[in-house]
């Protein structure tokens, strides 16, 4: 294996005993050999502690201590990493089989680039896949702008997010997006048409508990990124257009909390700004529409329709 990346992949968890060993397994059934996998578990209460265990002796490093959340969770695994390529992922997330070997191969067939990221599936407690997150080449104006990569299907080289300075633990629900924006400033991000990775949304993900906070939080980032003179410059270029972005962003999360009156209003902020970037997001502004009707049956019918679009896509 002497030719071949090291490649560390740092999970966190805290009381995700429900998903974790499907995560676990997800990373150590990947066929790629020289991985080492670091867990981070936030001092758990349920039976993560005890799935840990299990794979202990597959596990590079883990630890069960109380942590500030999962900025600091991350980073502590991501300072402990020894790989060239450094991957993260939830306890709630998998990798896809071979996901490891194809990010290992992107990295070599492009020495220059800092990020690699692809396609990720939705699926839903159970683990049955309901959308396909597509993802396209961004700029960095596209990341400002909140053109989402998913980040179970990232992967980083480690030289370049030592040169970020790894996650900002000032933000708890942004804390990727803007590590991708920080590395895309200094290193090429490469986009590549594969599904790397399944996203796992139930009750008790951020984006369902905390939605209307994903919008806050978007905006105190850009506030943020204003006051740096190294993103400041490509804001008032494209300040229009970011904001929309913002807005479309917020929108789209007040929808899935189930919040449909503070999300048309947030879409008419981004019709306002930047017409293209909100009509981007035209199938959620017709949910967001529908429910605020009431019908919300609407959301059940357009989930049912995107899995049979999956299923025969496959």
């Amino acid at each position: 294996m002497s030719d071949l990346p090291l490649v560390s992949i740092v999970t966190p968890s805290y009381n995700q005993g429900r998903f974790l060993e499907a995560t676990l397994r997800s990373v150590l059934e990947q066929d790629y050999p020289n991985i080492e996998y670091l867990v981070v578990d936030g001092a758990s209460t349920d039976n993560s502690v005890e799935i840990i265990r299990k794979y202990a002796d597959r596990i590079t490093w883990w630890v069960s201590e109380k942590d500030s959340g999962q900025s600091e969770a991350v980073n502590k695994g991501l300072r402990r990493a020894r790989g060239e390529i450094v991957g993260w992922l939830n306890s709630d997330d998998l990798y896809q089989p071979g996901a490891v070997s194809a990010a290992v191969a992107a990295f070599r067939s492009h020495p220059e680039a800092g990020l690699f990221y692809a396609d990720a599936l939705a699926i839903d407690a159970n683990g049955k896949p309901f959308n396909l997150m597509r993802a396209r080449q961004y700029s960095l104006t596209d990341l400002m702008a909140f053109n989402i990569i998913c980040q179970p299907a990232a992967f980083m080289r480690h030289s370049v997010l030592e040169q970020v300075e790894y996650l900002n633990p000032a933000y708890q629900l942004l804390m990727d997006n803007l590590l991708w924006m920080c590395m895309a400033r200094i290193a090429p991000i490469v986009y590549v048409p594969q599904t790397w990775a399944a996203a796992r949304y139930h009750d008790q993900a951020k984006n369902r508990t905390r939605g209307a906070a994903y919008g806050q939080e978007a905006k105190l980032l850009i506030d943020d990124l204003k006051s740096r003179p190294e993103f400041a410059e490509i804001y008032a270029v494209d300040e229009k257009r970011i904001m929309a972005g913002v807005n479309r962003f917020d929108a789209f999360y007040l929808t899935d909390a189930g919040q449909p009156g503070g999300a048309l209003r947030a879409y008419g902020r981004s019709f306002s700004l930047h017409l293209p970037t909100a009509l981007g997001d035209w199938k959620h502004i017709l949910l967001a529409f529908f429910s605020l009707l009431g019908l919300q049956k609407v959301r059940a019918l357009y989930d049912r329709l995107r899995t049979r679009r999956l299923k025969r896509d496959k």
